[in-house]
């Protein structure tokens, strides 16, 4: 682990060199920060201003300080107003440079944002409340950075604070949206705090936001959904967020998140919707049941109409949620049964010249594929080997789309000899030397397809 300094030996030595060795302040400053930071030393959180200079940081968080000595309950409007104003100002700061959030949580901002913010009526905020609510959750947005900022939020009964304030505000969507911005920053990395959000049952308070609020743009929503469901704490040696994933899909939150793909092109929260959707989407079961409810017919209808309306962004999360729910046998028979493999091959040729694009396709055509000859054989039929074959001539740069080329034509001919013949004939072989050749991310599995298409030499 890195080594670290106190504020008071970092002045010291910035002192030393001014007043030992005839330093100017500022060559001085700068002497003190390249010699810590070649010995290994952490300066995350160390003001690092010139000698006699106030950090303009500390100086905002010096009037916060100032704000909760002073204050007296019920808050008045004009104590308010300048808690919204502060708030503003600290989260300008740490947007301005990345080491004040650091530096303020060094420097107990985080308490002291969370005293202040308990002192903000929570019941359905007035246009003068809401002001210093917002602003208060922008600065929790800022400050969460790491689990000790996160860690001093949970002490400071930071969870509760923001639940509560969700809980009080389901009609206002503007405090939703902060709000759960604030829930996703602070369960980025710490599964402490994902559990802690769940013991407060915010999965209960999702679902009934997404039943509220239909076809209504709540972006941070679906990044706390996310945020929870990401096993991304590496102090955990086994994260709890599978039980979590199917505690959402049990209560129901699939099903709304699926009602958002029915929306179409015309959901502001479709791409958000899918992205979540195949975090939700952890097991054989969750997959079958999304299929049950619609999904896969929601899906398709949306690559559709991706392709027509020339939507790069819904055509990628849309193919990549489609290869998480046909990792259930069940749902690659109703994949290709609902024409999914021709909807595919439509779409390649609507973004041929996407190399981003084709790799989704490629990908969950691979997986349709997967212990599947009936499926390989009709995405041949379809026009899966030319596409392969095609996108890897135009695109030899592409080196994740050349990687799932590879793994899609090996799934293709392992278990059918047909296929083999007809690629190979078709010149495939040169194209997946030279991936193997030229990207190390592509190396097995060229060999492997090579491999099964079976070619001499292909291990060389």
């Amino acid at each position: 682990m890195a080594r670290r300094i106190s504020q008071e030996a970092f002045d010291e030595m910035v002192k030393e060199n001014i007043d030992d060795l005839g330093m100017d302040p500022s060559d001085a400053l700068q002497d003190a920060i390249q010699t810590l930071s070649l010995q290994g030393v952490n300066l995350s959180g160390i003001i690092t201003s010139l000698p006699g200079e106030t950090s303009p940081l500390i100086l905002c968080l010096d009037k916060l300080k100032q704000l909760s000595s002073e204050i007296r309950d019920p808050v008045n409007d004009v104590v308010l107003t300048q808690m919204a104003l502060s708030f503003d100002d600290l989260t300008a700061l740490c947007a301005q440079d990345k080491a004040n959030a650091a530096i303020a949580t060094k420097n107990g901002a985080v308490e002291l944002l969370c005293s202040l913010c308990s002192k903000i009526p929570a019941a359905t905020p007035t246009s003068t409340s809401q002001a210093p609510l917002l602003s208060a959750f922008n600065a929790f947005t800022a400050l969460l950075h790491d689990v000790q900022s996160t860690g001093t939020f949970k002490i400071s009964h930071g969870p509760r604070m923001i639940i509560d304030f969700l809980n009080h505000n389901k009609q206002n969507v503007h405090v939703l949206n902060s709000g759960f911005g604030v829930v996703a920053s602070a369960a980025t990395g710490d599964e402490i705090l994902k559990e802690s959000f769940m013991e407060l049952k915010i999965d209960e308070l999702i679902m009934e936001i997404l039943s509220t609020h239909k076809n209504t743009c709540i972006p941070n929503l679906y990044d706390a959904i996310r945020a929870l469901l990401t096993p991304d704490d590496t102090r955990v040696v086994a994260s709890q967020v599978y039980g979590y994933a199917r505690k959402f899909a049990k209560i129901g939150i699939a099903g709304a998140l699926v009602d958002s793909l029915r929306a179409g092109l015309s959901s502001p929260d479709l791409v958000s919707a899918c992205i979540t959707l195949k975090a939700i989407a952890v097991n054989d079961e969750i997959c079958k049941s999304i299929s049950e409810i619609g999904g896969i017919d929601a899906i398709l209808r949306c690559i559709e109409d991706s392709g027509e309306q020339g939507n790069k962004a819904v055509a990628k999360v849309c193919c990549s949620l489609l290869s998480k729910l046909a990792g259930s046998d069940t749902n690659k028979s109703e994949i290709v049964g609902k024409g999914g493999m021709d909807k595919l091959i439509k779409l390649s040729a609507r973004f041929n010249d996407d190399p981003s694009v084709l790799q989704e396709i490629m990908s969950i055509i691979s997986v349709l594929s997967l212990r599947s000859p009936e499926n390989a054989a009709r995405a041949v039929e379809a026009g899966a080997g030319d596409l392969a074959i095609q996108a890897m001539q135009e695109f030899p740069a592409a080196s994740q789309m050349q990687r799932n080329s590879c793994l899609m034509i090996r799934n293709l001919v392992v278990r059918n000899p047909e296929n083999r013949t007809l690629l190979l004939n078709n010149g495939v072989e040169k194209y997946i030397r030279k991936a193997k050749q030229t990207h190390a991310n592509c190396k097995d599995a060229a060999t492997d397809a090579l491999r099964d298409l079976g070619v001499d030499g292909y291990n060389l």
